[in-house]
């Protein structure tokens, strides 16, 4: 049995995004797409420590320890995942967010705001986009895999508070991204 990081934990939430239109663009192929995809970001979540908690579909939910070697998995994984030769030239792309908080363990999963604020960081990402919460910032400072590049303050679904997020910059990807995605009624309380 896994042990869960307990304490002060940094959480990682991915998905593919656009899977659905992958889907029905690649037809059978998107299984092996799909295969390739999880062995690339579960092979970068181990060699920095991470612990997969969930995966639902083409999702992912990680928990380390150290909020640096969560950041350098993301940024490993988003490399990789860039220089893999996906069939039928497909655009495989990945967004995800960051998050440190001190849920409560339960079980063999997590409890708490903490969860649900990583997971709708990473829904504002777009696809190949790394989001980090402030906290995340604060605790790693300037011991990242890349920069972190303030993208202001944002309202995201059902959290009562504007997050401020950063955007992990990866050296030879893309850094220019779309600002991230909020609700409607979000854009009119910001």
């Amino acid at each position: 049995m896994r042990t869960l990081p307990a304490g002060t934990v940094t959480f990682l939430f991915t998905d593919i995004e656009g899977s659905t239109r992958l889907l029905h663009e690649l037809g059978d192929v998107y299984a092996a797409v799909l295969a390739d995809h999880r062995r690339l970001l579960r092979e970068a979540f181990a060699r920095h420590g991470g612990v997969e908690v969930d995966t639902q579909g083409d999702s992912f939910f990680v928990a380390f320890a150290d909020p640096r070697r969560a950041l350098a998995a993301a940024a490993d994984a988003q490399i990789a995942l860039a220089q893999h030769a996906w069939p039928d030239s497909a655009a495989v792309r990945v967004r995800m967010g960051l998050h440190t908080g001190e849920p409560l363990v339960a079980g063999d999963h997590y409890v708490g705001v903490d969860v649900h604020r990583g997971a709708r960081i990473a829904a504002a990402a777009h696809g190949g986009q790394a989001l980090v919460s402030e906290r995340t910032r604060e605790l790693v400072g300037d011991a990242t895999p890349g920069a972190l590049r303030d993208l202001g303050a944002h309202r995201l679904k059902d959290l009562p508070e504007p997050e401020r997020l950063y955007q992990l910059v990866i050296d030879g990807l893309p850094s220019s991204f779309p600002p991230p995605r909020v609700y409607e009624d979000a854009l009119e309380a910001a």
